[in-house]
């Protein structure tokens, strides 16, 4: 198991049609968690951007989690965020359209200065399942909507006043 601490680090597998499925991005935090009661990896990681990581042994960590009831609420507390976040990616990956995936992603993983975008849009298309080049036509139209703006290595929504029911159905 792993902890990013810079750069961004993905999970994938190849799908049945031979598409890349992206099941985690890490950009801060543990990466391979569900190796911890596994026997083998079910996909691979990629360093989708510079990254350091620190391995840490599977051993110590299960026998800290058996011996300190502190670190084990910590560590149930962690995981919980995380399904949280991975139950958002499966309700942003069953919308129907670019705009409407992009929208959410935006929202669910953004913060006020937007969505911070350091590996790239085509890293983008890839977590919301779609071509690059629909994301691309798809942030133009928002831009020319003046419903999202790109700032420098981030992808930041209008003010909310602008976004209404219709707009995040795309």
């Amino acid at each position: 198991m792993y902890y990013v601490t810079r750069g961004e680090v993905i999970l994938r597998r190849l799908g049945e049609n031979g598409d890349t499925v992206v099941l985690q991005r890490t950009r801060q935090g543990f990466v391979g968690e569900a190796s911890l009661v596994s026997d083998r990896y079910h996909c691979d990681a990629i360093a989708a951007a510079d990254s350091d990581l620190h391995r840490l042994p599977i051993g110590p960590l299960i026998a800290a989690l058996q011996q300190d009831p502190a670190f084990s609420l910590r560590w149930i507390a962690m995981l919980s965020r995380e399904t949280r976040r991975l139950r958002s990616q499966c309700e942003r990956l069953s919308l129907k359209t670019v705009q409407a995936r992009l929208i959410h992603l935006i929202l669910a993983e953004g913060d006020t200065a937007g969505l911070a975008i350091p590996s790239g849009l085509k890293s983008v298309a890839e977590e919301i399942g779609v071509t690059h080049e629909a994301l691309y036509r798809c942030i133009a139209r928002l831009e020319r909507q003046g419903l999202l703006v790109r700032v420098s290595s981030r992808l930041l929504l209008a003010p909310p006043g602008a976004l209404n029911a219709r707009n995040l159905r795309g």
